[in-house]
């Protein structure tokens, strides 16, 4: 098969709107593209044959599409460059195999439709996260947001609300396992508040396709206090939260599975995005971005 001397391949982040949780229990959740954060993957020839790690996501991802594309005896190599921090609830895994598997099929000469790209990034994230949703890897191959449902399915929600969103990392890697087996430990207990982030998950969706931020920023602050009494916060996220309020945006939240990882506002404009921004990172955040919703 025809190679070339390098094969690129991109792919983009993601984070969670709303649903942390209560997506478990069938209420809906809405995840973003974060088109701005980028993975880049080149695959370069070797003298050493190829070998798969075990465990590992992105050597699954590679084997994967060689695999796919009936290469038998792989001599390349691969690089990453990655902006997506790991463990944060931003698709890092997904995004990276996207890359991969993408800078592999460059490499050969050869194109891969979505649907392809999507089952091969999916058996990669099974090494992973065991058993994925599909989430991360359909939010990671979209330009517009997600809604997932559980036993349902995936829908498109195109987002075009002419304001922006902070993303800020709390330098604290997120315990999403843990926080699950909190919630569920809770048994009876949680359904209220599992409930809650359901109804706040239908209200930012009919706020999207009406353009209402401020509904959406309401809901966002909701959802937050919601996933506290739930317990799957950390106090630094919670601190960061109060610091983006306290700074003009409109609804801050702590995103993805909890126990750590990143926190989320929105606000109306790129100035107000900025300072909200530079105050995180004054407060705490370890890297924060910047994406117009």
């Amino acid at each position: 098969m025809m190679k070339t001397e390098i094969g690129i391949g991109k792919s983009h982040s993601k984070i969670i709107l709303i649903g942390e949780h209560s997506v478990v229990y069938g209420y809906p959740a809405i995840a973003l593209p974060l088109k701005n954060i980028e993975v880049v993957c080149q695959i370069t020839p070797s003298k050493n044959l190829f070998q798969i790690k075990k465990n590992d996501t992105l050597s699954t991802a590679i084997f994967s599409a060689l695999d796919y594309l009936k290469i038998r005896e792989p001599y390349i190599d691969y690089h990453i460059v990655s902006s997506v921090p790991e463990k944060r609830g931003m698709g890092s895994s997904a995004a990276v195999s996207i890359a991969a598997i993408r800078a592999v099929f460059d490499y050969y000469h050869q194109t891969v439709d979505d649907a392809t790209l999507e089952l091969l990034t999916n058996q990669a994230e099974i090494i992973a996260h065991v058993n994925p949703s599909g989430l991360d890897a359909k939010t990671c191959l979209s330009d517009e947001a997600i809604k997932f449902i559980r036993n349902v399915g995936f829908s498109t929600l195109p987002i075009n609300l002419n304001a922006f969103l902070v993303i800020a990392d709390t330098g604290i890697q997120g315990h999403t396992r843990e926080a699950v087996q909190k919630v569920e430990s809770l048994e009876e207990k949680a359904l209220p508040h599992l409930k809650q982030l359901g109804k706040l998950a239908t209200t930012i969706e009919k706020a999207l396709t009406t353009k209402n931020i401020s509904k959406i920023g309401q809901a966002m602050t909701a959802a937050h206090e919601t996933l506290k009494q739930l317990g799957v916060s950390a106090k630094e996220s919670d601190h960061l939260v109060n610091v983006a309020m306290k700074n003009g945006a409109l609804g801050s939240k702590m995103t993805g599975g909890g126990l750590g990882g990143c926190i989320i506002a929105i606000c109306q404009t790129q100035k107000e995005a900025e300072k909200i921004s530079l105050q995180l990172e004054k407060e705490g955040a370890i890297k924060t971005w910047i994406e117009a919703l």
